[in-house]
């Protein structure tokens, strides 16, 4: 049996780290809005005639084997700590050989970890012949990845990379719903730039940060995240109605807030590629992710796209990213 899945990386426009539980709980109305990139984590799983298990990341360039009997046993292994946790949840009766892979750089900010975990629940819970129902994939992903980075995790990577398009996800007491949004996604690619900075980040050390602080009551950042709630609220209600100027101005009105909120969201490199597109046809910037290193994510002037890509790839480890919007999340194939 070959097994193969795909799920899409994200780009979040707005309503970051009010994803992480139970922060949304004390900002009513929270919601988070991000869309799926062409960026995609794979996973291809190959059945074996013996107990052999193989685990193999082709981005990390690292491999390890053991058998079905020592699976109880990943639950410890810290290498491919995601992969092995996956495979000792799912604890599969057959041997097989998993590779792993993304098209997104390393560290960059875009969900690629998350990603990775959707698309291997999907080919894992395939291999052992579909035992969870779809609608526990995404909690089974958050949980896992939690119990790797050791924080608390955001949700919104696993709506981008199961659902893909454009999502509005809201964070309420009865629950978290994910909301389509209809966009103009020819209008999206033509003016959305995303730039690797050739600074990887983990996203676990400034998300935790944030939690602690706001979990201690500190009331400015309890208004900090109001403001996160309000644009997110706002960039949905922009993209919705095609209205390319508010989204540039809620963009612009965001970027400072952040930075409050974190200062340590860019890195002076950070700050040098902002000013640099700034003057070569950028609009508005973006952080993705939890920053501090990472990708940034630039709306440029009709038309100058290209003009700020070639700006910003002339800068030594600069990385501008080749993407599409992506308009399906999760797919499993069999064959």
């Amino acid at each position: 049996m070959l097994i193969e899945s795909i799920a899409p990386t994200r780009v979040d426009l707005a309503g970051g780290t009010i994803d992480i539980w139970p922060l949304y709980l004390f900002h009513p109305g929270a919601a988070t809005v991000n869309f799926g990139i062409s960026l995609y984590a794979r996973c291809r799983i190959e059945t074996r005639d013996d107990d052999r298990v193989i685990l193999e990341s082709r981005d990390r360039g690292l491999s390890f084997e053991t058998n079905l009997a020592g699976i109880p046993d990943l639950v410890r292994e810290e290498r491919l700590e995601l992969i092995s946790k996956l495979v000792h949840f799912f604890k599969p009766t057959v041997g097989f050989h998993l590779i792993a892979e993304s098209s997104a750089p390393a560290g960059a900010g875009l969900g690629g970890s998350s990603a990775l975990a959707i698309a291997c629940i999907g080919a894992l819970n395939r291999l052992v012949g579909d035992r969870y129902p779809q609608s526990k994939f995404i909690i089974i992903a958050a949980n896992i990845e939690t119990a790797v980075i050791r924080v608390p995790a955001g949700f919104q990577d696993y709506y981008g990379a199961f659902y893909g398009g454009a999502n509005c996800i809201h964070w309420r007491a009865d629950g978290i719903e994910r909301e389509e949004l209809k966009i103009d996604a020819a209008t999206l690619e033509r003016r959305i730039a995303i730039c690797y900075t050739g600074e990887p980040r983990l996203s676990g050390i400034n998300n935790w940060e944030m939690f602690k602080t706001h979990i201690d009551g500190d009331p400015v950042i309890f208004q900090l995240f109001d403001g996160i709630r309000d644009s997110a609220r706002r960039m949905r209600a922009a993209l919705i109605s095609n209205d390319w100027d508010e989204v540039r101005a809620t963009m612009q009105a965001a970027y400072p807030g952040r930075k409050r909120l974190a200062p340590n969201i860019t890195t002076p490199r950070m700050e040098a590629l902002v000013e640099k597109a700034l003057m070569n046809g950028a609009e508005g910037a973006k952080v993705c992710g939890a920053g501090g290193g990472g990708c940034i994510a630039f709306l440029c002037a009709e038309g100058r796209r290209a003009e700020v890509e070639r700006a910003l790839g002339a800068e030594t480890d600069v990385q501008m990213l080749d993407w599409h919007f992506a308009p399906e999340g999760l797919v499993v194939r069999e064959r």
